[in-house]
């Protein structure tokens, strides 16, 4: 969850100071609340109707996404990396996690495969990128902090 939240600040910043535009996470909700309702790809998200609470619905995803990828890392280095994070494999889960956005969610939201189908398909990918490797980074720096703050729990054995 800090990972997820780090890159969240880092775009609320950068919405802020540069304004820049970042994903609606009520696209991402009304995504899956159609999905419970069986349609899962859309010729244009923003064009179907909105549901009963997608933005709430498309933030817990998002928080859950970053737990999952998170676990990923985690389970690929041991527990142990948690008690002596290195930037590297955290960078590199941050990279393969922009494989989510680029083949599954934009392509299912209408936007194309790594957003092909907006209206600046590069600058959409390079602000994916940009994202996920804070991403990457917020995983280092949760890693940093848990050892700092509770080594007991994390790195004691």
């Amino acid at each position: 969850m800090g990972a997820t939240l780090i890159m969240d600040v880092s775009g609320f910043v950068q919405a802020r100071v540069l304004g820049s535009t970042s994903l609606d996470y009520g696209l991402v909700g009304r995504w899956l609340g159609y999905m419970l309702q069986g349609r899962f790809r859309h010729a244009s998200i923003t064009a179907a109707t909105p549901i009963r609470n997608e933005r709430l619905m498309g933030w817990v995803f998002h928080y859950i996404t970053g737990i999952v990828f998170a676990t990923l890392l985690i389970g690929a280095k041991g527990p142990a990396w948690i008690c002596d994070p290195t930037l590297t494999p955290a960078l590199v889960m941050g990279l393969v996690s922009v494989i989510a956005p680029f083949f599954i969610m934009q392509p299912a939201l209408g936007f194309g495969v790594a957003a092909s189908k907006t209206g600046s398909p590069s600058i959409a990918r390079r602000k994916s990128v940009i994202a996920h490797l804070t991403f990457g980074v917020g995983l280092f720096v949760a890693a940093w902090l848990l050892s700092l703050l509770f080594p007991a729990s994390f790195c004691l054995s």
